[in-house]
């Protein structure tokens, strides 16, 4: 391609080529990011077509899309074919992207019943033979901040400091809590020591204005929910 005016736009490439007939015969997937961009753009300058100029913009930001999500309406305005109207239809859409990436995470770690929880936290105590007591963390949306393990025992029994169950809870700043552990042996039936330490905790967190919305006992197969069954 030659830069004295003959150089041919995106009009005249072949429609497999083009960004928008190759969205549509092959799904945006198909597409780079320059493409896809292109798309928003729309139409470019007279040195740049659209995909030109999107690869001129992509450069800038190092072709890191969380620094393109970074730039300014007026940061994109200052391409030479990027006007008003086309810099805020690409702020918007990568804010529409960014908030659908934020909605995917926020329902993936949302804890809204016993269910969830042991889906959460299961593939960590699969297979296990020691028992594991594990904490999650959780702010007031009941999404979960933090997963931490307190303590790694034996066959028949792990011991449990609330005092560290309380400190990682203060470090994160949560709102509640959910108690986990798993019974290698299968039993899931709650033992004198798991109603005990699940009683500690759960008044040791008041004084902090934490909730203990549930204790899980994990075996391979079920699992036992305090909660579910009316033991907090």
């Amino acid at each position: 391609m030659s830069s004295n005016g003959n150089k041919l736009g995106i009009k005249s490439w072949s429609e497999e080529d083009r960004p928008r007939e190759k969205l549509l015969l092959k799904g945006p997937k198909a597409l780079t990011n320059a493409e896809l961009l292109a798309i928003l753009i729309g139409s470019g300058s007279k040195e740049l077509n659209a995909l030109e100029l999107a690869k001129t913009i992509l450069n800038k930001a190092e072709n890191n899309l969380k620094a393109l999500g970074g730039l300014s309406v007026k940061q994109l305005t200052a391409f030479k074919g990027i006007g008003h109207a086309k810099a805020i239809s690409i702020a918007a859409a990568l804010e529409l992207g960014r908030r659908r990436k934020d909605e995917l995470e926020d329902s993936k770690n949302k804890i809204t019943s016993s269910k969830d929880v042991y889906n959460f936290v299961f593939p960590f105590l699969a297979d296990s033979k020691q028992e594991h007591f594990i904490v999650l963390l959780l702010n007031r949306s009941n999404q979960v901040i933090k997963k931490v393990e307190v303590s790694i025992g034996g066959v028949s029994g792990t011991l449990v400091d609330p005092k560290i169950v309380f400190h990682a809870a203060l470090e994160e700043l949560s709102s509640s809590i959910i108690l986990c552990h798993n019974h290698p042996s299968g039993n899931i039936k709650p033992s004198q020591a798991d109603l005990d330490i699940t009683k500690k905790i759960s008044d040791g967190a008041k004084l902090f204005d934490i909730s203990v919305l549930d204790h899980l006992i994990f075996s391979e197969e079920h699992y036992f929910s305090f909660a579910d069954e009316g033991l907090l």
